[in-house]
């Protein structure tokens, strides 16, 4: 439970050196993070879908650079008003924001280098883009600044058992840092494949070792189930997750997966929303967590193998026909469930004393 009031404004600084932010300000913090995370997608989906672009300077940087302003702005309104109320150096930073404060020098360096290498290198338009120094360098500190209100929430001993308006702060911090990491994983993302190509990408003649395609949706349905899976099963050793953390999560990542598929892949969209409000029923039954150790791994199981059953169901019922091959669409949810449960065991290997 939190404390009473935790869903109050709480700015005033904490009785010890280092001041806790409060409900309000670890709203607007993601909020603003929100903002230069859409003009991110943006930006992702012009890279993706424009190929006259060759300027550094487009409407969808504006977005991403004005978001980054504001959210810089505010971080630094938030150690003023510590400054103001007697706080000196870091005893000025509240709990939890650090690593924002490091990475806003960080972004602003390397959204300057990202100018100079698209006015020396040029504008990339295939997987280059998630290749190139400065927009990796772009994506950690934006990582950093988003993992904000969940480091806040994490390191306040009276969060355990929040509800969903309590706990949003974190959990769009979690699903919009998921998104980003997902971005970066383009080449292995398989929230980007259409109906029809799920259904073409398992479809061939036994014996011939199957396609291209069919080793690309293999590959990147385990590396999207552990991109999915692990930030649950992480935030569920810490905290009694509310309902609607898993959907929130499944609705922030597919709307990047759109953006950049130029919505063409509405079906997987409307798949992995369903599949996420099923492993929110998943969280209230079993009520995974360290302490119940058989439930965290069920939960890792159960929760990887529904994303992927409704991701092919979703592609059935859109073309209203199943792939060829029955081993493909039919085993590929159980090796997503053999992936999860393993994360599980990694990440609790065992029960807490």
């Amino acid at each position: 439970m939190l404390r009473q009031g935790r869903e109050q404004e709480l700015d005033e600084p904490a009785a010890g050196p280092r001041p806790r932010a409060g409900y309000r300000t670890d709203l607007i913090t993601v909020l603003l993070g929100t903002w230069f995370s859409i003009g991110l997608f943006l930006d992702a989906w012009a890279h993706s879908n424009v190929p006259e672009l060759e300027s550094f300077f487009t409407p969808w940087h504006a977005v991403f650079y004005s978001g980054f302003a504001a959210t810089g702005a505010w971080i630094l309104w938030v150690l003023w008003g510590n400054y103001q109320k007697g706080l000196r150096g870091l005893d000025a930073i509240p709990v939890g924001y650090g690593p924002a404060v490091f990475a806003l020098p960080v972004f602003a360096a390397a959204g300057a280098g990202d100018y100079l290498w698209h006015t020396v290198i040029g504008i990339e338009q295939g997987i280059d883009i998630l290749f190139s120094p400065t927009h990796l360098a772009l994506i950690s500190s934006m990582i950093l600044i988003l993992t904000t209100p969940l480091r806040t929430a994490w390191s306040d001993p009276a969060v355990i058992s929040p509800s969903f308006r309590q706990f949003l702060p974190a959990a769009l911090s979690l699903a919009f840092t998921a998104s980003l990491v997902l971005l970066f994983a383009g080449y292995a993302d398989a929230t980007v494949f259409t109906s029809d190509q799920v259904i073409r990408a398992f479809t061939f003649e036994k014996g011939e070792g199957g396609s291209g395609m069919a080793n690309r949706l293999a590959a990147s349905i385990m590396f999207t189930n552990l991109i999915m899976v692990v930030p649950l099963l992480s935030a569920a050793r810490r905290f009694r997750l509310p309902f609607g953390t898993a959907t929130l999560l499944a609705v922030v990542v597919m709307l990047l997966s759109t953006a950049v598929a130029n919505y063409t892949n509405m079906s997987t969209a409307v798949g992995f929303v369903v599949a996420g409000v099923i492993i929110d029923v998943l969280l209230l039954k079993l009520r995974p967590s360290e302490d119940r150790l058989k439930e965290y791994r069920i939960f890792g199981a159960a929760a990887s193998f529904v994303t992927w059953a409704v991701y092919f169901a979703a592609a059935g019922i859109d073309q209203g026909a199943m792939p060829s091959v029955t081993e493909m669409w039919t085993g590929a949810p159980v090796m997503a469930a053999l992936h999860g449960l393993l994360m599980a065991v990694v990440l609790v290997p065992t029960a807490r004393r």
